[in-house]
């Protein structure tokens, strides 16, 4: 090692004082940045073949499906879509539901989610259903249990695994995929149950009916005026311990009510001694945009955070 310098000034003395830093504090710290390189490199590692595995199934699509053979609706709201991926048997399934105040919205503008989801290993269907001022509640949510019966019965011909299916939806599509679950009247119609859903995402949903911001004030073709039937559209009266697992997402975008009903409905489930409940608040998002950015690609929050909670509630159980 080379010799300590011989000058004593203050600019000299300082430089001796690194002088000695480096044998011990500074080789310390460049062992430290050498771990800590490698760790960053092998979690980019990781993630970026996450990415890869997420996006390496082509898509087959199969259009138009009937799913109520006895019944023809206008605008095919009795037809699904299906995105299947490539190469598997027995593939997880999402049921997915569009949003648009249950007046608006149609399967064929959420090629989007289909695509997504199915890229990633999940067969994925879209259901349309039929929408308000033609019809009013239930009819939403009884298409919606007929869409998933059909499901059920059926999936299997195209790859799906019958007995892992998760519902997930988008503003009133996250209203329908939380009712599915909650209120067993409409799957019962169809010698159904909540337990034959392993899995509830709401994206940005409404959980009371009765609450400012939806029925008092949207109009009345869609729940009616009553608040009785107000109260018994709503999940949120329906709660109890065994509902499926539920992940609920929304936005700091989304209305003040709206937020305040997802933080509410968590703390409902829990208070009903749910134990399988989790809240993801995506940052930075409008109402629209935290189901919409879901085509941005594979790091994208929104969709990220439901596949991670889809490996968990659709893993193969062993026997």
């Amino acid at each position: 090692m080379s010799a300590r310098p011989e000058c004593r000034c203050s600019s000299c003395y300082d430089s001796a004082a690194f002088w000695f830093l480096i044998p011990r504090e500074m080789s310390w710290m460049i062992r430290f940045l050498s771990r800590t390189t490698s760790i960053l490199a092998a979690a980019l590692v990781v993630v970026l073949c996450a990415d890869a595995r997420a996006q390496s199934h082509k898509v087959t699509e199969r259009r138009n499906v009937d799913y109520v053979p006895q019944a023809d609706y206008r605008d095919g709201k009795d037809r699904l879509d299906l995105y299947i991926p490539d190469g598997l048997t027995n593939a997880p399934v999402m049921l997915s539901l569009h949003g648009g105040v249950l007046m608006a919205g149609d399967r064929r503008e959420e090629r989007f989610v289909g695509e997504r989801f199915a890229a990633a290993g999940y067969l994925t269907v879209v259901p349309s259903y039929r929408l308000s001022p033609a019809v009013s509640h239930p009819a939403h949510i009884q298409d919606v249990a007929a869409a998933f019966a059909w499901v059920k019965r059926n999936i299997r011909e195209y790859g799906g695994d019958p007995d892992r299916i998760m519902v997930i939806g988008h503003s009133a599509g996250a209203y329908l995929a939380m009712l599915l679950a909650a209120d067993p009247r409409y799957l019962a119609a169809h010698q159904l149950s909540p337990r034959d859903i392993k899995g509830v995402v709401p994206v940005s949903g409404f959980f009371w009916v009765e609450k400012p911001g939806v029925a008092p004030d949207r109009p009345a073709e869609i729940w009616g005026t009553n608040p009785k039937t107000w109260t018994d559209a709503s999940p949120a009266h329906y709660l109890r311990a065994d509902l499926p697992p539920v992940l609920l997402i929304d936005t700091d975008g989304d209305e003040d009510w709206r937020q305040q009903q997802n933080a509410d409905f968590a703390a409902a489930l829990r208070a009903a001694g749910h134990r399988d409940v989790a809240i993801h608040k995506v940052l930075g998002r409008s109402h629209m945009s935290v189901w919409t950015d879901m085509s941005d690609g594979p790091s994208e929050e929104t969709s990220s955070a439901i596949l991670q909670f889809a490996a968990r509630v659709l893993a193969v159980k062993p026997h």
